[in-house]
Parts: structure tokens; C-alpha cells; sequence
């Protein structure tokens, strides 16, 4: 029996040791050993990054305190440069963390990010309120005229020292600890807000049964709302979400009234919904504690410490432009109304027309005005024409060329990589494209990166990894995934952002790709004006049975549409990016009213009945985090800069005009370390921007 147990014990002991050697390393501890260093995302697991986080804050600590204990005098090198260098791991895991968790995540990541969000917002007051690493950065910074730097060198150091200066590093003692716990506070209540929208977003389901509750549905959305329902347990029925391709379409389309209202109000009050997932008093919660950090760093509100590092400068500029644009918008906005309403009278439907029923009758207007049917045009919008449309661009303008890499590792099987040479031929990038929705995935289209393009301590160039995540319509049945004007175009939006990181050419991680938040928008929103020009249309967008490209009646159909529901759109943006500001410069308490206090908002710019702002507040993902906080502006903003710089290619007679891409590429996206907002748009068109392209691309003259 002895010797029988002992033969157990050690069998047990191999087995203990088998399981070990069997248990995969934790990727992140080493250098990426893949095609082109990406993310071994085949050979991550959710259970890696907990402790990939911690080693990765333990080895930033080190880089600091190095720096802080080094005997000699501070320099550019041993300071500035040692700084910006720091952190190589955790550049490797946070990206990976933070990309996937956006576009791919679960109830493991969520706990995760629980965990890790007060460890590196922690981790990050630990640096940033560091005072004898400010007070080398500092002694840098005081003497930096008489370093002989370069105009790189002087940016990365001017740059570095105002994060420390303007985020609190200078304040005493006492404060600084206050302001630690803010940040804290802050960082966990955003990531709250975001996951209830998620939720939210995930928790309404349209489950119809009846085919009578299908009409007017065009052939395709049925057949999406069929595979929908397939998904989701409801085999036979239809299922229509809050994800746009599902929603957008059948308030489009449906003539069921009573569905359409059912499904729009479910989208508009989402975080509004009283319950477990409920966003207002955590909203309240975070205008709080943003004003209270501002009024500490010196600011009198939120508004006024964000704008003050953009191209607008502080937020009454931001107001007067808007005063300049709303009244127009507006204008056209009651328009349009009315004629919805007089084919409502037409038809002698019995009703004024309500904010449920604005995209049904706008079709109805459109087909009416341009005898344009969305299903007549979509046949030539496939996902891969867009997308063979924004590399045909690229290669015109930039002379870049794209493979498809089935051998990189993605982080779900409908990720597509490629490859992106330069003009000369040389690896430029990878890019990452992740189209369509699911419960896993945020809503909206953003663009990112896993690692972004700089050069290591050697002076050698290290190429971006960059990600396109969308979420559009699906492929249906035999048919690919066709998509709608609008989702074409915010592929090249998406398209245009990823551009802007393939080029980024700064030698310092913090200022390879420095733009203010306001300017950021450019490179995306001036290839959408590419996207419609019939001189690319003819090359990309072909019919996806015949492979004939779209006909010249169809091209005339669609810009003479080009300008339609401005009015709708940008009144519902504005409106939207008015509510950002006031909700930032106004002082709130606990006890605020959120509805109430977006309604006032509204009546004040006189916002009609028929329109809600583009996000209600408790929806309002884009202010959720710190990007666009105080910034849902930037879009327009950045359209004065768009539409001045498309009009100088259109104007030269040659809309991919090989001199100004050169020049775009080298003083908008590629030389950001170098130039600072205006002055890089100047040095690429020569002269500050004209508003007047803007208005009459945004159908306001």
C-alpha cells in the first residue's frame, strides 16, 4: 500500500509538472515574435493581461526611478528623451487590452478592466505628480532656448512638461493628493457610463412574427432581421437592434408608425431607462468631478481646460461658431419638415410629423426630389468596393499599394490584415479591418492603433499597427454586405484616419502624431469628398453581380442628393455639440435634473420638436471618456479645414494633384511633430481656411 501511494505521488507530481510546462507563456512578457511584430492575438488569453498589466506598471515604476536617481545634471537625453522612452511594455499591453475590449469584448475583459482601471490611473498619478521627475523635466523646460534643440527636440520637451504642468504636478502637496483621487474617481465612473451604454445597447431586441409587421421593408433588411433572429434564439421571426445597420433601416423604410416610435425611442433613451443600467446620476457624477479638477488646475470650467490646447482656444469661440452656422441649419431643418409634412397631408395620413417619423418620410422626400431609391445604389457599395475604393485613393494620392496578410494573427475570424508598402515599394504599415457589429463590439466606427509608428533608441523607423473597426451591415444570404451611402462613406472617414497614423513620422513617442483634438478630424473627413467624385466612383463602385461600375444617371442621382437632410443633420449635430458644452460649462450638482437641464439646452438654441440632439446625454458615449469631452465640436470645426483643403485639389483642376498630396502628406499627416494645427495647415495650403467651401458643402448656401 506504501509503495502504492508513493507511485500515485509521484505520478501526480509529473503530472503537476506537465501542466506547467503545457501552461503557454504570457506573450506579453517578451518581445512579439510574429509577422511584423503584431499582437499574437492567437496566443493571448483574457487571463494574461492582469498580470501583464502588473509587471508592465512595475517596470514603467523602474524606468521612472531611474531617471530620478540619475546623479548627473538633467539633459534632453538622460531626461526628456529617457522619459518618452519609458513604459515598453505597458505600450505593448495597454493597446492590445484597450483595442480588444472596444471591439471584441466579454464579461472576463469587463471584470478586467475593473481591476485595471484604478491600477493605472493610480500608476499614472504616481508619474504625473512625481516631483522630482517634474522638477528634472522642468529644469529642461527653463533652459530649453539655449539646448541648441531642434524644432522636434523643443516640441517633445514643451509638450512633456505642459502634460505635467496642466495636469496638477506644480500644485502643493494637499491638492495633489485631492486631485489623485479625482482622477481616480473620474477614470472608473467613465468606464461605468461605457459599459451601461453596451448594455444598453445590447439589451433591446424588435421581435416581430407577423410578416404583415414586415411592410415596406426592403428584401435585404428582412433577410438581416431573418439572420438576426437565427443568432438569437428567436428561429423564424425577425429581430431588429440598436446597432445601425438594423435600426436605421427600418425606421427608413417600415410603414408600421407604431414599430418605428417603438424602436426609436428605445434608442434615444437608452441610459435613460431608470434601471440597473441607468447613466444620469453617474453623468452627474462625472461633470462633477471634471469641473472640480478644473476649478483646481485653474480653470473655471471643463470647457475652458480642454480648449485651451485646441486650434478654437477656448469655448466662446466655439459658441460663436456655431451662432455662425445654427440659424442656417435650422432654416433648412424647418424646411424639410414642412415638406415631410405636406406629403403626410398628401396622403392624408391625420398627423404632424414627429421625431420617429423623420428618416420614413426623408426616403420619401428623397425618392421624390431625386427619384433615388437607397436600394437602387447599394448594389455598388460593397463593403470590399469601399474598401477597394479607399486603397485605389491612397494609391492615386500616395502612391500606397495594400496585400492581404492571411497569415497575421487576428483577434476574430472576420478580421481581415493587410499589408501597406509605400510608394517606393518598403513596408509603411499594417492595417487591421473589422467591419460588421456584434453584442461584444461598441457602437459607432473608430480607428486605432496597436502600435504606433516612432522610431526606437537606434534611429530605426518602427512601422504602426493600425485598426479600422466598424459597425456595418452584414452579408445577407448570397449577397455580400452592401452598404449604404452613409456607411460608405464613413469607411473612408475610418480610412482617412488610418492614413493619418500610416505616416506619422516623429522620432518621440509623444509627439509623432500631435494634433489638437479640433484638427484630428481632418485627415478623415477630407477623403469623404473623395468618396462621391465620379472620376474615383467609376473605379470602385461596381455593381457586385454585373462588376459594371455605377452609370453616370445613378452618379448624377447621388450628388444632386448630395446636399439633402443637411438641415436634419447638422442641426442634430450641433444641437449635440452644444449640449457637450453646456453640460461643461455649466455647474451641476447631484440633485440636477439631466433631462430637464437638456431640455432648457435645447430651448434655449430653439431646437424644433421633430429633432432630438444626435446623442442624448445619457447616451453620449463620445463625452463618456476624455477624448471628446468638451470636444464633440471637432467634427465641424475641422469641416471649415476639410472643405477649404478638398476645394484646393478640385480647384487645381486635378482632384489627385500629385504636388498638393505631397504637400498634405508632409505638413498635415506625416510632419505632426513638427507643426502645431494652423501652422501645418498653412504651410500645406498657403493660407488660413476660407469658410465659404464649408457652407456649401454642408448645404447651408
Amino acid at each position: 500500500m506504501k509503495k502504492f501511494f508513493l507511485v500515485l505521488l509521484s505520478l501526480g507530481f509529473m503530472l503537476t509538472a506537465c501542466q506547467q510546462e503545457q501552461k503557454p507563456e504570457n506573450p506579453f512578457f517578451t518581445e512579439f515574435n510574429t509577422p511584423y511584430g503584431v499582437p499574437p492575438f492567437d496566443q493571448i488569453d483574457d487571463e494574461h493581461y492582469l498580470p501583464a498589466f502588473e509587471e508592465a506598471i512595475t517596470q514603467r515604476e523602474a524606468d521612472i526611478d531611474a531617471i530620478v536617481a540619475n546623479t548627473e545634471p538633467p539633459t534632453f537625453e538622460n531626461t526628456i528623451v529617457a522619459y518618452d522612452r519609458s513604459g515598453e511594455m505597458l505600450s505593448r499591453v495597454s493597446p492590445v487590452f484597450g483595442g480588444v475590449r472596444g471591439a471584441n469584448t466579454n464579461p472576463r475583459l469587463q471584470e478586467i478592466a475593473r481591476e485595471v482601471t484604478p491600477m493605472l490611473s493610480a500608476h499614472s498619478n504616481k508619474i504625473r505628480f512625481n516631483q522630482e521627475l517634474f522638477a528634472r523635466i522642468k529644469a529642461i523646460y527653463d533652459q530649453r532656448k539655449s539646448l541648441d534643440l531642434n524644432n522636434e527636440q523643443m516640441r517633445v520637451v514643451e509638450k512633456i512638461y505642459n502634460d505635467f504642468a496642466r495636469n496638477g504636478a506644480a500644485l502643493p502637496e494637499a491638492k495633489r493628493e485631492e486631485l489623485k483621487a479625482l482622477n481616480e474617481k473620474m477614470s472608473m465612473t467613465s468606464l461605468q457610463l461605457s459599459e451601461n451604454l453596451l448594455a444598453e445597447n445590447n439589451g433591446f431586441k424588435l421581435v416581430l412574427e407577423n410578416e404583415a409587421d414586415l411592410a415596406g421593408l426592403p428584401e435585404a433588411v428582412i433577410s438581416a432581421a431573418a439572420d438576426e433572429a437565427a443568432k438569437s434564439g428567436h428561429e423564424g421571426k425577425w429581430v431588429f437592434t440598436l446597432a445601425k445597420p438594423s435600426w436605421i433601416p427600418f425606421l427608413q423604410f417600415s410603414e408600421r408608425r407604431d414599430l418605428r416610435e417603438k424602436i426609436y425611442t428605445a434608442y434615444i433613451n437608452r441610459g435613460d431607462n431608470n434601471n440597473e443600467h441607468d447613466n444620469k446620476a453617474l453623468f452627474l457624477e462625472l461633470m462633477q468631478l471634471r469641473r472640480q479638477m478644473s476649478e483646481m488646475l485653474g480653470y473655471e470650467n471643463y470647457a475652458e481646460y480642454f480648449i485651451s490646447e485646441q486650434m478654437a482656444e477656448n469655448p466662446q469661440n466655439v459658441y460663436d461658431f456655431f451662432d455662425q452656422i445654427w440659424e442656417p441649419a435650422l432654416d433648412v431643418a424647418k424646411a424639410e419638415r414642412q415638406q415631410m409634412q405636406d406629403i403626410i397631408d398628401r396622403e392624408k395620413g391625420g398627423f404632424d410629423l414627429e421625431m420617429s417619423d423623420w428618416w420614413y418620410y426623408a426616403e420619401k422626400l428623397r425618392a421624390e426630389k431625386y427619384n433615388m431609391d437607397e436600394d437602387e445604389i447599394k448594389p455598388y457599395f460593397s463593403l470590399e468596393n469601399a474598401r477597394n475604393g479607399s486603397f485605389t485613393l491612397a494609391n492615386k494620392l500616395f502612391g500606397l499599394t495594400f496585400e492581404e496578410r492571411p497569415e497575421i494573427p487576428v483577434y476574430h475570424e472576420e478580421v481581415e490584415a493587410f499589408e501597406v508598402f509605400d510608394k517606393d515599394g518598403s513596408h509603411l504599415a499594417i492595417l487591421y479591418i473589422d467591419a460588421h457589429p456584434r453584442p461584444g463590439k461598441r457602437g459607432g466606427a473608430w480607428c486605432g492603433t496597436y502600435r504606433s509608428g516612432s522610431y526606437d533608441a537606434d534611429g530605426n523607423k518602427i512601422a504602426p499597427v493600425v485598426t479600422m473597426v466598424m459597425n456595418f451591415t452584414r452579408p445577407v444570404g448570397d449577397k455580400p454586405a452592401l452598404l449604404s451611402w452613409d456607411e460608405n462613406t464613413t469607411y473612408f472617414h475610418e480610412f482617412g484616419h488610418a492614413l493619418h497614423n500610416f505616416f506619422a513620422d516623429g522620432h518621440y513617442n509623444r509627439t509623432s502624431r500631435s494634433v489638437p483634438r479640433d484638427f484630428v478630424e481632418l485627415p478623415s473627413q477630407i477623403l469623404e469628398n473623395w468618396a462621391s467624385e465620379p472620376a474615383l466612383l467609376k473605379e470602385y463602385a461596381l455593381h457586385y453581380e454585373t462588376g459594371k461600375p455605377i452609370p453616370d444617371e445613378l452618379i448624377e442621382k447621388l450628388n444632386n442628393a448630395g446636399n439633402f437632410n443637411q438641415g436634419f443633420a447638422n442641426v442634430e449635430y450641433i444641437a449635440a455639440s452644444i449640449l457637450d458644452l453646456d453640460w461643461h460649462t455649466t455647474p451641476v450638482d447631484a440633485d440636477t435634473d439631466v433631462n430637464a437641464f437638456e431640455k432648457a439646452s435645447m430651448d434655449r438654441l430653439g431646437l424644433i420638436d421633430e429633432i432630438v440632439p444626435r446623442y442624448r446625454t445619457p447616451n453620449f458615449g463620445h463625452i463618456f471618456g476624455s477624448g471628446y469631452a468638451a470636444g464633440y465640436y471637432v467634427y465641424r470645426w475641422a469641416g471649415v479645414l476639410d472643405a477649404d483643403a478638398f476645394y484646393a485639389f478640385k480647384n487645381s483642376g486635378d482632384l489627385f494633384n500629385q504636388e498638393l498630396a505631397d504637400k498634405f502628406r508632409k505638413y498635415v499627416l506625416a510632419g505632426n511633430a513638427h507643426w502645431e494645427g494652423m501652422e501645418a495647415y498653412v504651410n500645406f495650403r498657403g493660407q488660413e481656411p476660407d469658410i465659404e467651401p464649408f457652407l456649401i458643402q454642408s448645404g447651408l448656401k
